[in-house]
């Protein structure tokens, strides 16, 4: 992440603007034919991923785990799990990556473990020792039941007996990932001693997972019944509004710590995961100022069902450029939710909807993370139920979408078994159409997605307006979507056709205005059928 200097006082963060791709390590490329992905698999693709122009990865985790929740259940923070490899393994990739320019983000997990992991286990071996309050236990009720309604995201109560220690442990999640007690400056010191674990071994950057999931009410309050909806619920959780198992007001606290160890670091950066009915003002709280995360993600567009040019302006005006205000980062699918092409893209025109969705997402103020295989147009796959892998979609049959769909293997080779991902079945099946989408069959055509990407992405890189600049936007109609993008004497317009029929439009004082990027044959001024452009004015 090189540095933009924006002029002679202003030297801009080097995450700031920056374009991340997410790297998923079992579905991105097996090395050694076990039809899991690995991170020697990911360090041979590494030129690849500079070749698109990003300027960080971010490594799901490898660490250690049993699995239950594919390493987001993490029963030792400063190790690899074998069937990814070993440290000397990241450290080569490390290297590489470096050598390529490439940051390296890691994904953190700091809500709960596995209860594999040797904290839980020592905590859970009785009330009083060393590690008895490192993760959430409580009393059972007087009849047995559990300490409180609070509701597993998973499926459940968030509370599982454990007859050891003769108390409840809280989850928020799978019973197999216990909370931890972050209220606790020791369990604070011991998650900030993984921190520097990492920065140590050269690491740039975290990505914080389900943060604020990280603390508890701890008067262990019930959470009040959600109002009624037309959504369906499957699970629990669905019922309750969940103001006290989660999103608690000494949470930023915590988050400073973070930042104040970051820091001691050059360059590093810190992109937290923030999900929930108020994520817009939780993420706004945990990147206020200069002593939390330098950026938030939250789900604006993760599990939308449609794109409109309203969802666009409802998002993007959470984020005004003022005092204090945090910097937001931006994802469109990821491996928690169904890829876009899938959700969005209008039947017979998604060609021209995955361009026009692609020149949108370079254009966007805040970073922007690209998830693999979205430069590819790859779509979401439907997992028969004896192939999920996804523990959520398994206990919750057929009522949600696998989170599987959009994990599966990466296609480099038309031609090749398995995509090229591996030379042996792989964990989760391709998707049926993904191969005719491999790497190579977009390297071979020169107006492919993939090329296009690579465009669109050296744009964005090109002029400060569009990663550093501030953006109004002008017009948000059923299919028109116009935002301004200004910054460091530099002006340009973005205007968007979300529809399938071409579009009259154009600028004010349209004869000082120049073209600089179109897709699907939009023009001066006519935007064609899912037409985009952005210009620059000239005076």
């Amino acid at each position: 992440m090189n540095k933009i200097i924006v002029s002679d006082k202003d030297v801009t963060p080097s995450w700031k603007g920056a374009t991340i791709y997410q790297i998923y390590p079992r579905s991105f490329a097996d090395s050694n034919g076990d039809g899991i992905g690995d991170l020697n698999g990911i360090t041979s693709k590494l030129d690849y991923v500079a070749s698109l122009g990003v300027d960080a990865i971010w490594i799901s985790p490898f660490f250690t785990s049993p699995m239950k929740d594919f390493g987001y259940d993490v029963a030792d923070y400063r190790d690899v799990d074998p069937i990814f490899g070993t440290l000397a393994d990241f450290d080569a990739l490390v290297e590489k990556a470096h050598d390529l320019n490439l940051r390296v983000m890691l994904d953190l997990v700091f809500a709960h473990t596995s209860d594999l992991h040797a904290w839980f286990s020592e905590s859970r071996s009785s009330t009083d020792n060393e590690k008895a309050d490192w993760y959430v236990w409580a009393d059972a009720k007087p009849d047995g039941s559990p300490p409180n309604n609070w509701a597993s995201v998973f499926g459940g109560p968030a509370w599982t007996w454990d007859a050891r220690r003769g108390q409840y442990y809280m989850h928020n999640f799978l019973k197999e990932q216990p909370q931890l007690n972050v209220h606790n400056p020791v369990v604070q010191d011991a998650l900030l001693d993984v921190v520097r674990f990492w920065l140590d071994r050269g690491v740039d950057g975290f990505r914080v997972d389900a943060i604020n999931f990280a603390m508890h009410n701890r008067d262990l309050t019930d959470n009040p019944p959600a109002p009624p909806s037309n959504k369906p619920r499957s699970r629990a959780f669905d019922f309750q509004l969940h103001i006290h198992n989660q999103s608690q007001p000494e949470l930023p606290q915590f988050v400073s710590r973070i930042r104040a160890l970051t820091d001691s670091y050059e360059g590093r950066f810190t992109l937290a995961e923030v999900g929930g009915d108020t994520d817009g003002e939780e993420m706004k709280a945990l990147t206020a100022g200069e002593t939390h995360f330098n950026s938030a993600y939250g789900f604006n567009f993760l599990h939308a069902d449609v794109l409109t040019p309203a969802l666009v302006r409802e998002a993007l005006e959470i984020w005004p450029d003022t005092p204090g205000m945090g910097w937001p980062s931006w994802a469109l699918s990821n491996h928690d939710a169904p890829r876009w092409l899938s959700r969005w893209a209008p039947e017979g025109f998604e060609a021209e909807f995955a361009r026009m969705v692609m020149l949108l997402f370079v254009a966007l103020r805040g970073n922007i993370i690209l998830w693999q295989g979205e430069e590819l147009g790859l779509t979401q796959v439907e997992i028969p139920f004896d192939k999920l892998q996804d523990p959520e979609a398994i206990a919750n049959w057929p009522l949600i979408q696998s989170r599987d769909g959009a994990r599966t293997p990466m296609p480099w080779q038309q031609s090749a078994p398995f995509g090229g991902f591996s030379s042996v079945e792989t964990w989760l099946p391709l998707g049926d159409d993904h191969a005719a989408r491999a790497v190579d069959v977009h390297e071979s055509e020169p107006a492919s997605l993939l090329n296009i990407t690579r465009r669109l992405i050296a744009l964005r890189n090109a002029n400060a307006a569009l990663s550093l600049g501030d953006l109004t936007v002008t017009e948000a109609s059923e299919n028109l979507l116009v935002f301004e993008r200004r910054c460091a004497g530099q002006h340009l317009i973005c205007a968007y056709n979300f529809g399938d029929r071409a579009l009259a439009w154009s600028p004010a004082e349209p004869d000082l205005w120049r073209l600089l990027e179109s897709v699907n044959g939009a023009a001066a001024w006519e935007l064609s059928a899912f037409g985009g452009l952005i210009a620059e004015r000239l005076a």
